[in-house]
């Protein structure tokens, strides 16, 4: 019905190209518009103003010989007062773009490391979408926003990729745990070497009092009864010691066997060894 009136409706968003005589003549905007048929006027076809996206797969080579799937997504649209450009001057708009988006990856990632093309997406994309904006502008497209969504290499890069990265982790956990044993081990030492010397003056302060008190016991049986001398005084307590240890290591539970000398010779021995830390103790003090 809208052919047999000459009335045609153009969407919003859109645009139409009329021809006359197959002739560029205008372009109508979202409306009605009158198409007078019987003139020789028609519509060569429309062309939609929304942004439109386009996604390119490109294979490429990095700088240290790393095959790479670079994926760019291009998103443009047509300008409304260059619509016979954007509708007469290509063939096939995203064709196109997909070679220029080839063009320029292919030149500019060949310069990079595959490190630094992971770092440096967002300099590719700009490469890309000057490149892009300057070549499409001409056909009265405008390059709205591009951008470097994927930089995929091959599955072999990957998976040794995430081995280094693995090794290099399980490095670092080794030196920590290194680290805290060896400080563990430090402070190990270090309590052990206090609790030695502690033990040391626990010994050496029970060893004393053990000095004094026989040196106190021998002195005040020599005043308490006359005639007898110090030295008599510590055989006779040396003696009452030596028969009290062998009643406690005869009296012991354990099955273990303890071989000493034994007799009056060993027994003087004894009292010489103590009558010098008594001397000793008494030099001391």
């Amino acid at each position: 019905m809208g052919n047999l009136f000459c009335l045609v409706q153009v969407d919003q968003s859109t645009v139409a190209i009329k021809e006359t005589f197959g002739k560029f003549a205008d372009v109508l905007e979202p409306g009605c518009h009158c198409v007078p048929w019987i003139f020789g006027s028609q519509l060569a076809g429309y062309l939609t103003l929304r942004v439109q996206q386009l996604d390119v797969k490109c294979e490429t080579k990095t700088k240290d010989n790393v095959f790479v799937n670079v994926v760019a997504s291009i998103q443009y649209r047509a300008l409304a007062d260059k619509a016979s450009d954007a509708f007469y001057k290509l063939t096939n708009t995203r064709s196109q773009i997909q070679a220029y988006v080839f063009d320029v990856i292919r030149a500019f990632v060949p310069k990079l490391n595959l490190d630094d093309a992971f770092e440096q997406k967002n300099q590719i994309a700009k490469a890309v979408e000057e490149e892009l904006e300057k070549a499409m502008s001409a056909y009265g497209y405008e390059i709205v926003q591009t951008l470097i969504v994927d930089i995929e290499p091959d599955e072999h890069v990957k998976r040794a990729m995430n081995e280094i990265n693995a090794a290099a982790r399980m490095r670092m956990a080794a030196t920590e745990k290194a680290e805290a044993e060896k400080i563990l081990q430090i402070k190990r030492a270090e309590g052990e070497a206090e609790s030695k010397y502690l033990s040391g003056l626990g010994i050496a302060r029970q060893r004393q009092a053990i000095v004094d008190g026989l040196r106190d016991s021998v002195l005040g049986f020599a005043v308490n009864v006359p005639g007898t001398t110090a030295k008599d005084v510590m055989d006779m307590v040396l003696v009452t010691q030596y028969f009290d240890t062998m009643k406690e290591i005869g009296a012991s539970s354990k099955s273990s066997a303890v071989f000493i000398p034994h007799g009056p010779g060993a027994v003087r021995d004894v009292a010489a060894q103590i009558r010098d830390g008594l001397l000793q103790g008494s030099a001391t003090s």
